[in-house]
């Protein structure tokens, strides 16, 4: 068994509020969470309008297998997310 942690910091220029914060970052955990590999949370940033940090656990098999489902999930952000992403930081267990 394998594990990875994924943790991805985004800026959100120009949110002023956490209800546009929602509706820009949201569905986190509906397009990643239902995958039973996966599990997501927001772990940072919460009191900012401006920024938001995501933790991804990937857990498989694998070390190949952990270390693809990582990348589809930094692919997917990239192009889904109303934001820029400004870290990303990886670690296999």
């Amino acid at each position: 068994m394998h594990i990875g942690i994924l943790i991805m910091t985004f800026s959100l220029p120009g949110c002023g509020s956490l209800k546009e914060k929602r509706q820009r970052i949201g569905g986190m955990h509906e397009r990643f969470g239902r995958s039973l590999m996966v599990a997501v949370c927001e772990s940072g940033e919460h009191d900012r309008h401006d920024a938001s940090e995501w933790s991804f656990v990937v857990v498989a098999n694998s070390k190949r297998e952990v270390e693809s489902q990582c990348s589809q999930i930094e692919d997917k952000i990239q192009r889904t997310v109303e934001g820029r992403v400004v870290n990303v930081s990886r670690e296999l267990l």
